[in-house]
């Protein structure tokens, strides 16, 4: 007859593990309060500027680097960082990227750093901890496991968030921005939004995502895409185009719009053109187009594979740099 586990003895090593990471990761997390371009000045030393808001943030450099939410900080007047151990600095951006909500911070001041994991090893059912100042309570510790993997999650630019993490670890207003790490303390993703109608539905963007996010912003100040300089929706391919042309997907991308002067009119593209494909590779919408224009493909010619009033015809175009507005 097996023995039955001790319920006290599993409670205590799973409350072991839980403190073991707070007090590893707590002294890297910091509080942020914004103060937005379009809000009055504080009169006066005050914990949260006027017109603002706060959230979280986790160091993860020995000099200063910080991670939090694009929508945290966009559009701020000033951004001061409080420490776990009280200090207040005050914070630079050093760039955001809206479409992976993920903005980079630096102060000046010497600050304890967050080891960075990978989110890629992790495991549905894999202990988590969130760590933030959820309504302005410091320092708040919460505990999970991750519900799943490789969500999607739609940024307020559009674009889909990719390898998005689900947890149950309990997040609130004022978590934005802070760590999700593992149980060796790491930070494995950036915790980002809640379905407020829900409980237990937590999001969190992938440290890989946000590691390659940072690359772009330390060498750029912003993250490079690629665009076609078009406007475009995602529409089901009719049945008869599908068996015309062979075609395997079910959706593709329709061009609304061809920006003057733009990588796509001087490659041809027009309004009505269905775009199916894109370097041999079928495209199944908007989403799918995103995807495939990567910094890398700016200035280097694609093969387009296009419907047009019932014709099937390749275009070659060159990417773009891209700007707001356009795919």
């Amino acid at each position: 007859m097996s023995a039955v586990p001790d319920d006290a003895c599993v409670l205590d090593a799973y409350s072991r593990t839980v403190m073991r990471v707070a007090e590893t990761a707590t002294p890297a997390v910091v509080a942020i309060s914004v103060a937005h371009r379009n809000a009055p000045a504080a009169a006066g030393r005050r914990r949260g500027p006027a017109g603002g808001g706060s959230a979280s943030g986790a160091v993860f450099t020995p000099d200063g680097l910080i991670l939090t939410n694009s929508h945290v900080v966009h559009g701020a007047r000033a951004i001061r960082v409080i420490s776990a151990r009280g200090d207040e600095l005050e914070a630079d951006l050093l760039g955001e990227d809206p479409d992976t909500d993920t903005a980079l911070l630096r102060v000046t001041g010497s600050l304890p750093p967050l080891e960075l994991g990978r989110s890629h090893t992790l495991r549905v059912g894999q202990l988590v901890v969130a760590i933030g100042n959820p309504f302005g309570f410091d320092c708040t510790v919460t505990a999970g496991v991750v519900s799943a993997l490789g969500r999607s999650l739609r940024a307020t630019s559009g674009r889909l968030i990719e390898n998005v993490i689900q947890t149950d670890a309990a997040l609130n207003p004022g978590n934005s921005g802070g760590p999700l790490v593992d149980s060796n303390g790491r930070m494995v993703g950036m915790n980002t939004a809640i379905i407020a109608s829900a409980q237990g539905i937590c999001f969190a963007i992938g440290i890989d995502t946000v590691q390659q996010v940072v690359v772009e912003l330390l060498r750029h100040g912003r993250v490079r895409r690629a665009s076609l300089g078009i406007g475009a929706q995602t529409v089901p391919v009719p049945q008869r185009l599908r068996r015309h042309f062979e075609l395997s997907q079910h959706h593709a991308t329709r061009v609304l719009q061809v920006l003057p002067e733009g990588p796509g009119a001087r490659g041809g593209m027009q309004p009505g053109d269905l775009l199916v494909g894109l370097e041999g590779q079928p495209l199944e919408g908007v989403d799918d187009l995103h995807r495939t224009l990567i910094g890398a493909r700016i200035g280097q010619p694609v093969t387009l594979d296009v419907i047009r009033r019932g014709r099937r015809v390749q275009l070659e175009v060159t990417p773009a740099e891209a700007s707001t507005g356009a795919d």
